[in-house]
């Protein structure tokens, strides 16, 4: 689950492709979609919420978006590109832990939040050419990122969550406080991608992070600093009037949204690697020992080990 501020950092982290060509990176991009599970016609009524009889998932989008012609492209596009549906959610009274009961209702991208349809088709293409170069040459993870259902919703009187991750479907808030650009969702993503991985690895973080994460807590103590919790904190989404959303407090399982969090530091450090061949901030893997130790578990256990990253 993602709501928080994000510290913006100078460095903007694109993804580029020079490390492979193009042609290789797309039919890797194939290969990996035709062993991911397919969003069939049955869930995809599911999500999009469509009376008239179709017989296809592009049908249904079709149907779902016909007020808004040029969120239908754009929702085509992304079923098309990467296998991905994106309806809605359902209507419901969220109990959101340190935020408070949240009221959350369906809310299809169209019109003045058309925005949020295009912002999360970048990320996907975005999270796409990042596993291809990356994986280019390389087997590829056992990590899934494709076939997806985008459930978007707006919440009542609040700006959270942002989003949350559950059964191979992401609910997007159209008026999450991190949902500002596209930089900002294709970090949230990330964020919620891993959320789905671990689930599909038995909750891995759970069982494998939590020694060092408690270390973390117990050296750190009851109220520490934000410079003193700097060093430990794997990325620098903050929640607004608190600490590093890592280590926020009443928020489900906490080590699970620190191991999210450790999935972006290596999204981004992978990108600057990709792209510069060098970090302009030292290594997470090069800090306390419990970094070094947490980052090369996530990398082994989802990554195949594949880390540009020199060693510290």
């Amino acid at each position: 689950m993602s709501d928080s501020t994000r510290l913006v950092l100078p460095l903007r982290f694109a993804i580029f492709l020079r490390s492979a060509p193009l042609l290789l990176l797309l039919s890797f991009a194939r290969s990996a979609r035709a062993a991911d599970p397919v969003v069939d016609l049955a869930a995809g009524k599911q999500v999009l919420h469509v009376a008239a009889e179709c017989e296809s998932v592009a049908c249904l989008i079709e149907q779902a978006y016909r007020a808004d012609p040029r969120a239908a492209s754009l929702a085509l596009s992304l079923w098309n590109d990467s296998g991905d549906v994106p309806g809605v959610g359902p209507e419901e009274l969220m109990d959101g832990g340190f935020r408070g009961t949240i009221r959350l209702v369906p809310q299809l991208p169209i019109g003045g939040y058309r925005k949020h349809l295009a912002w999360v088709g970048e990320a996907t293409r975005a999270i796409d050419g990042f596993f291809g170069a990356l994986f280019a040459n390389q087997p590829p993870p056992q990590y899934r990122w494709h076939a997806l259902q985008f459930r978007f919703v707006r919440s009542i009187d609040k700006h959270r969550p942002s989003a949350y991750a559950l059964g191979w479907a992401i609910e997007y808030n159209v008026e999450g406080s991190l949902n500002i650009d596209e930089k900002s969702v294709r970090e949230t993503l990330f964020h919620e991608l891993f959320h789905l991985n671990d689930q599909a690895h038995g909750r891995w973080s759970a069982e494998h992070l939590r020694h060092d994460y408690q270390a973390i807590l117990t050296t750190c103590g009851p109220h520490p600093s934000i410079k003193y919790l700097a060093r430990y904190a794997p990325n620098d989404t903050m929640v607004r009037g608190g600490t590093f959303y890592a280590f926020q407090q009443n928020n489900g399982d906490t080590v699970e949204e620190y191991a999210a969090e450790l999935a972006v530091r290596y999204f981004k450090e992978q990108s600057e690697m990709l792209k510069a061949h060098k970090l302009s901030r030292p290594a997470f893997k090069c800090g306390p020992a419990e970094n070094g130790r947490a980052w090369q578990a996530v990398v082994s256990e989802f990554f195949n080990g594949r880390d540009l990253v020199p060693p510290c």
